[in-house]
């Protein structure tokens, strides 16, 4: 996390138009229901695109950048109650985490019918895995984009 932690003032000048490119295919794509959790939300851009969103991120510098709910923690251990959320994305994120505890904790904070939508940075060393795990997990279909694989859900 050291490596946001440094860039959080420069990441959107870096990676905002590509991270707003694959938010727009989401929500097009994607049955949004509130309250909705981006979890890795680093700077908040997907505040752009959705209202009552609460941004969960392990980097404090990047979660300081941006206005509204953000919460400091990561994907394996979400600070939620049981049975929260309507609406999980994360955007570039997962292959940041041990992905098996992560879904577990995503599950647990899912409302029934709860709509997803998972970005996959296609060169991750994990993203064979991550992609077989969140398939097998949960009812998405993929939509290719540039860089990222998106994952979203099938119904809502």
């Amino acid at each position: 996390m050291e490596y946001y932690n440094q860039i959080a003032k420069s990441y959107n000048e870096l990676h905002e138009e590509e991270q707003k490119k694959k938010l727009e295919l989401i929500a097009k794509h994607l049955k949004i229901k509130e309250p909705i959790l981006d979890i890795g939300a680093g700077t908040g851009i997907s505040t752009k695109y959705f209202k009552s969103i609460i941004l969960s991120d392990p980097s404090i510098e990047m979660l300081k950048t941006v206005k509204g709910k953000r919460i400091t923690a990561t994907a394996e251990k979400l600070p939620f109650k049981n049975k929260t959320f309507n609406t999980i994305i994360s955007i570039t994120a997962l292959h940041h985490t041990d992905i098996k505890k992560a879904i577990k904790e995503i599950k647990r904070v899912s409302k029934k019918d709860c709509s997803y939508a998972f970005t996959i940075l296609k060169r991750a060393k994990k993203y064979a895995l991550i992609r077989q795990e969140l398939k097998k997990s949960f009812n998405l279909r993929e939509i290719d984009e540039e860089k990222d694989l998106i994952l979203v859900s099938q119904t809502c």
